[in-house]
């Protein structure tokens, strides 16, 4: 098996054991590697000579690689930290605290470095200092870790870091289950949006609504930047009514389709206008999820605030609303519309 874990590390098996303190001696961690994984001698707060004997005995069980896990709260770390080195160990983890004024003494020797994380904040900030890859280890695993679970912090950490990112505590199968059954259950509304906004539309084309609809889009607005703001516009009110910027962009797909053909507008900027406004119109409502999340949150931190109080600082919307009447208005006007 080849992961990104197993080049890093020079293992057959992308598996790493744990650095249990007075658990994890040398003998565990070289049956370990000899399996395939990554075996660890788990250095607690013990001496560095004793770390030392551990080392040279895995040495004489196994000639795969393998690490040493340490304690960085231990009052032996600075000295441990060294002996790793001069040991020419393959691979060190940390945790309980950050490795960073070892991080040269270990690089010069060759040596992997993998800390253990329990924030988002500190795998950001050990992947800056040079670390090889983190461990994102959930607080069931126990030890010298924070309150987040394994489900929670896992999928953070690795949409924050560009290293690998090795998950450590325990998910069980409720969980999986749970995960799963959460995930089927978002797509089951997804599917009941999607057939329900489907049914309308066909509803208002059976009784001529998009006709009378279109009929009245022809007639105030004309030429191809005339289209592309009725386009705007139209997926902005049906926004206002749904509150949804998805429904709203696929109850007015069907529209904006004629809409392109009528006035020569091609799918890919079609698509584009119908994303763009929605978005717009979506942040700015009062009663959108995204304000209403923003209120929710300043409430829960002891606040009171309205969407008017938040309407003026939403300069991302305004900007992005400045920068499509721009490109409608004035960039096509100066060339040609594709």
């Amino acid at each position: 098996m080849k992961t990104e874990v197993t080049e890093l590390l020079g293992i057959e098996y992308p598996i790493i054991q744990g650095g249990m303190a007075w658990v994890a001696e040398y003998h565990l961690a070289a049956g370990v590697s000899n399996a395939g994984g990554l075996g660890l001698i788990g250095a607690a707060s013990a001496p560095a000579e004793w770390v030392r004997e551990q080392i040279r005995e895995a040495k004489k069980l196994t000639d795969k690689p393998f690490g040493v896990n340490i304690m960085l709260i231990s009052p032996y770390a600075e000295d441990v930290a060294k002996v790793v080195a001069e040991e020419g160990v393959k691979v060190v983890t940390t945790g309980a605290g950050s490795p960073e004024k070892y991080m040269k003494m270990w690089k010069e020797a060759g040596i992997k470095v993998i800390p253990v994380v329990a924030s988002v904040a500190l795998a950001r900030r050990m992947e800056r200092c040079g670390a090889d890859a983190v461990v994102a280890e959930g607080t069931e695993s126990g030890g010298h870790i924070g309150e987040t679970t394994t489900m929670a912090l896992v999928p953070q950490v690795v949409d924050a870091v560009q290293i690998p990112v090795i998950a450590a505590g325990n998910i069980t199968p409720y969980e999986l289950l749970t995960n799963m059954g959460s995930g089927a259950s978002g797509m089951f509304e997804t599917c009941m949006v999607a057939v329900l906004v489907a049914a309308m539309c066909a509803l208002i084309r059976e009784y001529g609504g998009f006709e009378a609809l279109l009929s009245a889009i022809y007639r105030t607005f004309k030429g191809k930047r005339g289209g592309l703001l009725g386009m705007g516009l139209l997926v902005g009110l049906i926004d206002i009514a749904t509150a949804n910027n998805t429904v709203a962009i696929v109850m007015a797909n069907p529209i904006a389709k004629e809409m392109a053909q009528k006035y020569g507008i091609t799918s890919r900027k079609t698509a584009s206008i119908l994303d763009t406004f929605s978005c717009i119109f979506q942040a700015v409502i009062p009663y959108g999820a995204q304000m209403l999340v923003a209120i929710s949150a300043v409430h829960e931190l002891g606040h009171e605030v309205s969407a008017f109080n938040i309407l003026p600082y939403l300069f991302y919307p305004m900007f992005l609303l400045v920068s499509s009447l721009v490109a409608v208005f004035v960039v096509e006007n100066g060339r040609k519309f594709n």
